[in-house]
């Protein structure tokens, strides 16, 4: 295997690993914890139950609970409310009483699973909203300083990888030769940086051979209010990932870095 294989295998292995089931005999609930941190920093839980043909797949109201607790009230802000929305639609989860939920098959167990864990984390990362030094929704930011300078993107570009799941990301620049796939990042932590290169590196393979160009990432990294890790940027690097500090966007350099992903 390349040292690719070997790190995407080793990441599986350390997601096995932390992901821990338990099982109520009395109500047929199921709850899986994961390996990736809520709001507080506890893993993430996902309640399952198995009816007929359908498996059912909440958060128990936890994200929100969280949320609430954190000082930060979705229902009070138009575009708190609007993002959350926008979140849900995205990844195919409704929310019912402050309840994440959606419902899967055998077939599409693992994509809905991955979909609803997906809308955990971005939901959960609001709780940066109730800091005052962040004004507002990060990637809201980043569109808009795309828009202003007229650049040319694919929002919520969608791609299936070499292991069938689909990942988002939030923007995609596709030039003649090359195209590139980027997250924007409010905050870097050891469970997002991660997961980035992960879905990073399982759809490069596949979009290269469909699209028969060169398939390259970009972190846009919020470093306005948080100083960044060198740890985490590190990470980035070594993976190949290029990565923009928020507060060098108005620069020549990254100008001219963005209008030349679309040539």
């Amino acid at each position: 295997m390349s040292w690719i294989e070997d790190r995407i295998a080793d990441y599986y292995k350390w997601l096995h690993e932390r992901t821990k089931v338990r099982t109520d005999e009395t109500t047929g609930w199921s709850v899986v914890s994961t390996p990736f941190l809520g709001a507080y920093n506890d893993p993430l839980e996902i309640y399952m139950r198995r009816e007929g043909d359908d498996i059912e797949l909440s958060d128990d109201g936890v994200v929100f609970d969280n949320l609430s607790q954190l000082g930060v009230n979705v229902n009070r802000s138009l575009k708190r409310k609007e993002w959350v929305e926008y979140i849900l639609r995205n990844y195919g989860v409704t929310i019912e009483d402050n309840e994440l939920r959606t419902v899967a098959t055998v077939d599409n167990f693992s994509q809905k699973k991955h979909s609803l864990l997906c809308a955990m984390l971005e939901i959960s990362e609001m709780e940066v909203l109730a800091q005052n030094n962040v004004a507002a929704i990060f990637k809201d930011d980043v569109k808009s300083f795309f828009d202003k300078n007229d650049l040319v993107y694919t929002p919520q570009f969608i791609m299936k990888g070499s292991t069938g799941i689909e990942f988002t990301f939030d923007f995609q620049f596709a030039g003649r030769k090359k195209e590139t796939v980027v997250k924007s990042f409010n905050t870097l932590n050891k469970i997002n940086v991660p997961n980035f290169l992960f879905t990073w590196e399982d759809i490069k393979p596949v979009r290269q051979e469909q699209t028969g160009k060169e398939v390259n990432s970009l972190a846009i990294v919020n470093d306005l209010a948080v100083k960044l890790k060198p740890e985490y940027i590190k990470a980035l690097e070594k993976y190949g990932c290029k990565y923009i500090p928020w507060s060098e966007k108005d620069s020549r350099e990254t100008i001219n870095y963005f209008k030349g992903l679309v040539a």
